[in-house]
């Protein structure tokens, strides 16, 4: 049974840069070589999207604004893992005991801003973490889903697939990802990581209608609104 943000209070978002072969490739990377590398989100850009909602008629659906101060507002479409069990340099092998359950993210970023950031050397704070820039599905319980390398992540606009890859396509799995970051912070209940994203990364415009599934997880769902 998916489980309420209330229920799961968010301590830390983070996410995890260039996670997919092919992203890596796209975003001029070498997934050949390059450890994961992490940035954070503040918790308070979590926007959780209503599971009863219906894209199609717009009943109960859940908006999140056109950032300012962008032109190039982009999805990622990311599986993401909540933790339940503290911990710090967690072997990989351990590293689901402390998995409390799984999400479908987007981690919305707006390009332009990053982009400069990087040419400038400068930190990715402005394009990455952002009011409303992490929209989620509720969390099921690890116990409650299947997930494996076969499990397909996927995200449509407007009913358009931009986004497809199997999980197993991912550089390092869900227990790397998790000793990887505890080798830097401590982690805590509260933590969501998002896992990263596949190729396919594109613009979204106002009133764009997003929908993003993973297998047995509910979807994450939502309309581009107006500027704030």
């Amino acid at each position: 049974e998916a489980v309420l943000a209330t229920e799961f209070p968010i301590r830390r978002i983070y996410c995890v840069g260039r996670k997919y072969r092919a992203h890596t490739l796209e975003m001029g990377g070498n997934p050949d070589r390059e450890l994961p590398f992490f940035f954070q989100k503040p918790a308070d850009s979590a926007i959780v999207c209503n599971p009863s909602s219906s894209l199609s008629t717009k009943v109960n659906a859940t908006v999140v604004p056109y950032p300012m101060a962008t032109s190039s507002l982009q999805h990622e479409a990311e599986l993401v893992v909540a933790i339940a069990k503290d911990g710090s340099r967690i072997p990989t092998e351990s590293a689901l005991d402390h998995v409390y359950g799984y999400s479908i993210g987007c981690d919305l970023t707006r390009r332009d801003i990053q982009a400069e950031a990087k040419k400038m050397g400068r930190p990715w704070d402005a394009a990455k973490g952002f009011d409303s820039s992490c929209p989620l599905s509720h969390i099921v319980p690890k116990e409650d889903v299947t997930l494996n390398d076969d499990t397909e992540i996927q995200l449509y606009v407007n009913g358009t697939i931009r986004q497809s890859s199997e999980l197993g396509k991912m550089i390092y799995s869900t227990q790397e990802i998790i000793s990887h970051l505890s080798q830097l912070f401590h982690l805590q209940k509260g933590d969501l990581i998002m896992t990263g994203t596949p190729a396919g990364v594109s613009d979204l415009n106002v009133g764009d209608e997003v929908s993003i599934t993973c297998g047995e997880l509910p979807p994450c769902e939502f309309f581009v609104g107006a500027q704030v």
